[in-house]
C-alpha cells in the first residue's frame, strides 16, 4: 500500500559556509494493506520529516515514495493526515470543521453533513455538533481532527504523535478508539510516537529509528491478539515486548541526548 525506497534527506546548503544537516539516510521501509505500522525513535532522529515525506508535503529529497505502486510527486488524494499541533478551526463547531474538506471538494451540503454526522457519530462526539473547540477538551478536539481526516475516506491515514499533547489516561483511551475505528474501515495506518506503551499497544509492527541520522535499526512484529484493547496492557506479553522494544531504542535515544547536548 505505501513503499519508502531509499529516502534520504539534508536539511540546509553549504552556499556562504551554511550548516548542513542529514536528517534521514537510506530508509526503505514497506506498509501492507490495513496495516497499523508505527515509527519510534530519539528525538531528532527524523521520524516526522520521514512521515511528512510520505505524504507528500517535503518534496526535496533523495529516493522515492509509490502509494499502491504509483510515485508519489506531492499530496495524494489516498493520504489524510493528522498532526500534533492543534489543527481545529476555531471558528466552526464540530460539524463545520469535520465538513471542511467535503466543502473545498465541492460536495453538495445535504451529503457532506450526512458524512460529517455518521463520521462524529463514528468518533464518539455525538451531541457536540454544535460545540466550537473552545468547548471542546484537548483529547475531544483530536477527534475532531481524526474525523475530519477519515470523512475524506482516506486509503492512509498518516498520524504524527497525534496524542503527544493529551495525559496519559486519556492516550490510552484515543488509542483503543481508534483501534476500533481502524476495525470498522479498514485503513492504514503510519503512526509516528515517542510513547513505547502506545506503538505496542497500537501496532502490528514497530520500527525503531537510530539517532540522527535517521535510519532503520529494527522493526519489531507486534504478535498480540486482534480484536485489541487496552486490556492488552496489563498482560505479560505486552510487559515483554515493551521490554524489547526499549532495549533496542535505549542506545539510540542516549545518542540522541548526547546529539542535543553538543547543539545546545
Amino acid at each position: 500500500m505505501l513503499m519508502l525506497r531509499g529516502v534520504s534527506k539534508i536539511f540546509g546548503t553549504l552556499e556562504d559556509g551554511a550548516f548542513q544537516i542529514r536528517a534521514l539516510d537510506d530508509i526503505s521501509l514497506e506498509v501492507r494493506e490495513g496495516e497499523f505500522f508505527s515509527i519510534i525513535g530519539p528525538s531528532g532522529c527524523g521520524k516526522s520529516t520521514l512521515l511528512r515525506i510520505a505524504g507528500g508535503l517535503i518534496p526535496l529529497y533523495n529516493g522515492e515514495v509509490r502509494v499502491g505502486g504509483e510515485r508519489v510527486e506531492g499530496p495524494h488524494p489516498w493520504i489524510a493526515m493528522v498532526f500534533q499541533e492543534e489543527s481545529t478551526f476555531p471558528w466552526r463547531t464540530t460539524l463545520g470543521n469535520v465538513e471542511f474538506g467535503l466543502e473545498m471538494r465541492g460536495i453538495g451540503a445535504a451529503e457532506r453533513r450526512k458524512k460529517a454526522l455518521e463520521m462524529i457519530r463514528l468518533v464518539g462526539l455525538s451531541g457536540f455538533e454544535k460545540r466550537y473547540p473552545s468547548e471542546l477538551s484537548g483529547g475531544m478536539r483530536q477527534r475532531v481532527a481524526i474525523a475530519r481526516a477519515l470523512v475524506m475516506e482516506p486509503k492512509i491515514l498518516l498520524m504524527d504523535e497525534p496524542f503527544g499533547a493529551l495525559d496519559e489516561q486519556t492516550r490510552i483511551i484515543l488509542g483503543e478508539e481508534l483501534l476500533r475505528i481502524r476495525d470498522k474501515l479498514g485503513q492504514t495506518i503510519l503512526f509516528v510516537t515517542h510513547n513505547i506503551n502506545e506503538s505496542v499497544q497500537l501496532s502490528d509492527r514497530v520500527m525503531v529509528m537510530t539517532a540522527r541520522p535517521g535510519q532503520v535499526k529494527t522493526v519489531f512484529k507486534i504478535d498480540l491478539a486482534h480484536p485489541r484493547d487496552s486490556t492488552i496492557i496489563a498482560s505479560e506479553r505486552f510487559g515483554r515486548l515493551v521490554g524489547q522494544v526499549w532495549g533496542t531504542l535505549r542506545e539510540e535515544s542516549l545518542k540522541g541526548f548526547e546529539q542535543m547536548e553538543k547543539r545546545d
